[in-house]
């Protein structure tokens, strides 16, 4: 059985890096200038001098499929640790209401700003966004503590993320029109206008945060079975479960700052791992969902660049299309659906 589930295991990690390098060669070549595998290979080797097409990989292309990969992970991996916070595979950052709230923040952050003229640097919008993903998780873990039922937790959530998307509505309905398009724009989730800078920026946030969360394998592993049974193993439950919301709030948080807020991922993937992996252990769905949500955040972005070309659909368009129908499939198939919270 074991042998069985490690070829499992590698069949699943192989076929994701597979699926991962093919997306990442067709988003490179496709787009509104149609390239040939030959050609990109020779401007991107220096063989062949268009500064046309240096310009169209280099800066637009490889940066955008960059922070697609590294977006679309970071939210899945926060889906999976709310996921295991809650005990509920319902559980994710766009259905808690989570990132609605860091778009508020980042919204009243760009509309106070832009209109004296002021372009923040990149960290004041990641930590706008994480101030706002923990007070719309505060608030959830208040609601949490006084409903018993899951269902009701989930609504609460839904509802929250339709205040905060109302409310910033609002603030956009009164900024500047200079500034409504960057903002409509931002609000509806999108990976282009990304640069190598805020990719490095990106990177490194969601690599560190990828890393700790790595290392709490093992007491999440234990957390899983139940408090009782992780506090036997050593763990100390109340430390954990804050360290744990905060590393999901912080990879929220980076993906609403740069990218926007951006449905389903958080859920949809995690499920789809778990699916394909056929287990629930963290040391292998941390980096399962990474992948999984690196590969379905590409094939979304593609699909919003090419399906009406050149009109591009917002990424949360696309992956409403493909997230919500597993979320729904997932909610009719869960029988105890009012677990505790």
């Amino acid at each position: 059985m074991n042998r069985n589930r490690m070829l499992r295991c590698t069949a699943g990690f192989i076929l994701l890096c597979i699926v991962i390098l093919l997306l990442l060669g067709c988003s490179l070549l496709s787009g509104s200038t149609v390239m040939s595998a030959g050609e990109a290979l020779d401007v991107l080797l220096g063989k062949r001098q268009d500064p046309t097409a240096e310009s169209i990989l280099l800066r637009i292309r490889m940066p955008r499929m960059t922070a697609a990969l590294l977006l679309g992970g970071a939210l899945s991996v926060s889906g999976f640790l709310l996921q295991c916070f809650f005990g509920n595979p319902i559980a994710g950052p766009f259905v808690l209401g989570i990132s609605s709230g860091a778009k508020l923040m980042v919204a009243l952050l760009m509309v106070g700003t832009l209109q004296y003229g002021i372009v923040l640097h990149s960290a004041w919008m990641i930590a706008a966004s994480l101030l706002g993903s923990l007070v719309a998780t505060g608030w959830i873990l208040a609601v949490s503590g006084k409903v018993r039922q899951m269902s009701l937790l989930i609504v609460a959530g839904v509802m929250t993320g339709y205040i905060c998307s109302a409310v910033t509505e609002l603030v956009v309905a009164f900024a500047d029109d200079a500034n409504i398009v960057n903002l409509h724009n931002w609000s509806q989730g999108s990976f282009s206008g990304t640069d190598w800078a805020d990719v490095r920026i990106m990177a490194v946030v969601v690599l560190v945060v990828l890393a700790l969360v790595f290392l709490l394998s093992k007491p999440m592993g234990a957390y899983q079975l139940g408090e009782s049974y992780a506090e036997n193993m050593g763990v100390n439950v109340r430390q954990f479960r804050i360290v744990l919301i905060l590393l999901s709030s912080i990879l929220s948080a980076c993906v609403t700052a740069f990218a926007g807020p951006i449905s389903f991922v958080g859920v949809a993937v995690p499920h789809l791992m778990k699916r394909l992996f056929g287990t629930a252990k963290p040391i292998i769905m941390i980096p399962a969902c990474f992948l999984g949500g690196g590969a379905f955040c590409l094939l979304c972005d593609l699909l919003a660049r090419l399906l009406f070309a050149p009109t591009e659909l917002s990424i949360s368009t696309v992956t409403a299309v493909f997230g919500a129908p597993v979320v729904i499939v997932m909610m009719l198939r869960r029988k105890g659906v009012g677990d505790h919270a």
